[in-house]
């Protein structure tokens, strides 16, 4: 038997913070589906390197034709960088780097040099300005495509990014799966998953991807 649900959020959903529910949808939590996590840098206007810990992310293409897509928020400084300058970069960190990836939501003021001062190494772009952060084993490199509400008068908007370079770590590509994919590759985020009918749920997490 299936639990049928409409567009109205259960009454046993508690914020977990306010705002939680206007922010994002109570069904990204009840659904629970998993989004790869990564790290976009930018340059801000004074041309200090910003970076900005993500997931809510899609990737698609065809041919010689790559693009990510990523649901932002209009408030966030990465989204009035990529705007101003029309290009970002995507960084893949492993989990090791998870402390590291949280400082940089601490360290983003004006004058941060959001990158280093989270513990990271900030690397020449080969075919953009904004930075890539070395320590990432990909790095996707893109200008921006398109840009459009997620819908009237969200506080969201979607980013089409045209992938115009990528460089990923040596070591991984020769270690085939395993060098994207287990406890070392990518990693996601569990988002916090709640039961429509208590309210019951779990915390945040991360989860990395076992290979059949």
């Amino acid at each position: 038997m299936k639990l049928e649900m409409g567009v109205n959020k259960p009454d046993v959903l508690v914020e977990q913070w306010p705002g939680n529910y206007s922010v994002f949808s109570w069904m990204e939590f009840v659904t629970a589906i998993p989004q790869p996590i990564f790290l976009i840098s930018t340059l801000k206007e004074n041309n200090r390197p910003n970076a900005c810990l993500h997931a809510w992310s899609t990737f698609t293409g065809e041919g010689d034709n790559f693009f990510c897509i990523i649901s932002i928020l209009k408030s966030q400084h990465t989204y009035t960088n990529i705007l101003r300058t029309g290009e970002f970069c995507i960084g893949f960190p492993d989990n090791t780097l998870i402390e590291k990836c949280r400082e940089t939501v601490k360290n983003n003021s004006e004058d941060d040099d959001e990158i280093t001062k989270s513990g990271f190494t900030v690397e020449t772009a080969a075919e953009i300005s904004a930075p890539r952060i070395k320590e990432c084993f990909l790095s996707i490199e893109c200008g921006l495509e398109w840009e459009k509400e997620l819908f009237e008068n969200s506080q969201w908007a979607l980013i089409c990014g045209r992938v115009k370079h990528m460089a990923m770590d040596e070591e991984r590509l020769k270690a085939g799966a395993e060098g994207r994919y287990g406890k070392n590759g990518y990693f996601y985020n569990i988002h916090s998953p709640k039961n429509p009918i208590d309210g019951s749920g779990v915390e945040d997490g991360i989860g990395v991807i076992q290979v059949l």
